[in-house]
């Protein structure tokens, strides 16, 4: 709590203390004379929720493959963060700083004075005549129709594939954007799979790509890989992962979320003489539907099946299935003003094993079902 009061007062004396945010003298007639706008805005977003667990009323936290909304039975903050950004012709930059439980669960791994980087990132454009740029740096990542905003998403809460696939990467990316708007191609050269600092004995570079097309703007038609390992390269093991894809009608009064994860991953050992690959994969479909000019309901249904514990590890005596789970969901959204947006969602979980614990000594069970309300403001 600490750290989160001395963060946020920090930011507040950096932002306020800017000419951009100086006070207007009043006795001085109105300067009428056209001025460039300026390129250096700022912004914020924060997002407040609460999780009632209905099957594990007495945990303090929500199943382990979860990263956002991650508190049980208090109100608190998810992602909060103000963003810097600065943007010409030929530059821009962005910089965010977070604190919240996202950041405490999803940034773990890092050291602790990364674990408040939203975005640290700068680019320049390589071309005059073409949307061409060069970007470095820490960036939300490409992967995935979902991010950490949940205002920017159809449900409240995040999909299975989107909590187990990178939310933010690290290093560098060349995107071109079609003079049609139509094609967007982009190829980048990372620390790795969600990391800022490279995990220790992985000394090789990741890559990931991003081919997206939108024939119009009712459709969008996206795929993207990463390429690279989350192990020592003594171990031998690389990754190879695709995202695919498809939003139809998003604006409309009824749109569809079509998405689809497959990864593989080569096996530290060796059978009958062969190294052979352990696959996982997740399908999801979310629909929704405008109820009015200010509220939408939306449902989704998906399924992660990782048997060997590749990203999620529950494999046991108890659990010989790994992770083979089904979700779905139902959520409410009102958009009380423009920029404030409350929600409410129903979320269930129904795995081949009894992977949930109603506490941390407790039996086993095979479902989880949970109540999640969140108020999300941007500014």
């Amino acid at each position: 709590m600490k750290k989160l009061l001395v963060t946020t007062t920090v930011l507040t004396m950096v932002f306020c203390s800017g000419p951009s945010f100086a006070k207007v003298n009043l006795i001085q007639p109105a300067d009428t004379t056209a001025k460039p706008v300026s390129a250096l805005t700022f912004s914020g977003y924060a997002e407040l929720y609460y999780v009632q667990d209905l099957d594990q009323p007495r945990g303090q936290e929500r199943p382990d493959f979860l990263y956002n909304h991650k508190r049980n039975r208090e109100v608190n903050v998810n992602l909060a963060f103000l963003k810097a950004a600065y943007a010409n012709e030929r530059v821009r930059a962005n910089l965010a700083l977070q604190v919240g439980t996202y950041a405490q669960y999803n940034y773990a791994a890092e050291q602790p004075l990364l674990r408040n980087i939203y975005e640290a990132n700068a680019g320049v454009k390589l071309s005059k005549n073409r949307d061409l740029w060069l970007d470095a740096g820490v960036f939300s990542s490409h992967i995935g129709f979902e991010s950490a905003i949940s205002k920017d998403c159809w449900t409240l809460t995040r999909s299975m594939l989107a909590e187990n696939s990178p939310y933010y990467l690290a290093g560098a990316k060349l995107t071109y954007n079609t003079p049609n708007g139509k094609w967007t191609l982009l190829g980048s050269v990372l620390n790795g799979w969600q990391r800022i600092n490279r995990l220790p004995g992985y000394t090789k570079p990741a890559f990931s790509t991003q081919v997206q097309f939108k024939p119009s703007s009712k459709v969008t038609l996206n795929w993207s890989s990463f390429l690279g390992a989350d192990h020592a390269d003594s171990l031998d093991q690389p990754r190879f992962f695709n995202n695919f894809y498809a939003i139809i009608n998003p604006t409309g009064k009824f749109g569809l979320i079509l998405g689809f994860d497959i990864g593989a991953e080569r096996k530290p050992i060796v059978d009958e003489g062969i190294r052979k690959r352990y696959v996982w994969y997740s399908p999801v479909i979310i629909a929704r539907y405008a109820t009015s000019s200010k509220s939408y309901v939306a449902g989704r249904i998906e399924y992660y099946n990782d048997p060997n514990g590749v990203i999620i590890n529950t494999l046991s005596a108890e659990r010989p299935n790994g992770f083979k789970t089904w979700g779905y969901s139902v959520n409410y959204d009102y958009t009380i003003l423009p920029n404030a947006v409350w929600r409410i969602e129903y979320r269930g979980f129904n795995s081949k094993d009894a992977i949930f614990a109603e506490t941390a000594n407790g039996p086993a069970k095979r479902t989880n079902n949970a109540l999640t309300t969140s108020l999300a403001i941007s500014f």
